[in-house]
């Protein structure tokens, strides 16, 4: 008999997969790659453009819990960061204090009820806001590892990835397409702490 398992991505643009002409984004990606021979998987993408992390806060219990049925394995996918790292009106959309604060409440409450791991923000073209993204994922570790939370941080790769960065300042400056995105997938998956890591020679 196959295992149920629910699976809910939660946070903003890049986990709804914008600028993916193919609409899968990395966690569709994530998903269609994951040995179903005997694991039945639901897979929700609760995505939302612009949101921060309040925004995630704010919203993620009432948006998971009725995709998440008693008795199943439900496990939660948070990753968040870039929007609160833009730049606006003098000041970041939300400072670093706060970012920590709202990520570390997520997981306390998220990880009460469900298997929870915790991805980071990508890079984006802008060097300062970059600085800024850097320090929230290095923040974002911090507090995962303080909760024992897996954290599977992605900016260190695609910082240094010329080609990710070419796509994404061939588009809005901050969103990659499809190669982009498929990128993101393979340094989740390449991590042992992916719920469905296989080792390389098992593909």
């Amino acid at each position: 008999m196959s295992q149920d398992i629910r699976l809910c991505f939660v946070g903003d643009s890049f986990v709804a997969g914008v600028g993916d002409e193919t609409m899968l984004g990395w966690a569709g990606r994530l998903c269609a790659d994951i040995d179903q021979t005997c694991l039945k998987i639901t897979y929700y993408n609760l995505g939302v453009r612009r949101n921060t992390s309040r925004d995630v806060l704010a919203r993620w219990e009432a948006e998971c819990t009725p995709r998440f049925p008693d008795g199943k394995d439900a496990r939660v996918i948070f990753s968040c960061g870039v929007n609160d790292s833009v730049w606006e009106d003098g000041a970041p959309r939300v400072d670093i204090d706060e970012s920590c604060a709202n990520m570390r409440r997520l997981l306390i409450d998220a990880k009460k009820k469900y298997r929870v791991l915790l991805v980071g923000p990508p890079a984006v073209e802008d060097q300062e806001q970059n600085l800024r993204i850097s320090d929230l994922s290095a923040a974002f570790g911090y507090e995962a590892a303080t909760l024992n939370v897996p954290y599977i941080e992605i900016f260190p790769v695609l910082v240094e990835d010329t080609a990710y960065l070419a796509e994404i300042a061939a588009g809005d400056g901050a969103h990659p397409g499809s190669a982009g995105y498929a990128k993101i997938a393979q340094v989740i998956k390449d991590s042992r702490l992916w719920w469905f890591h296989r080792t390389r020679g098992s593909d």
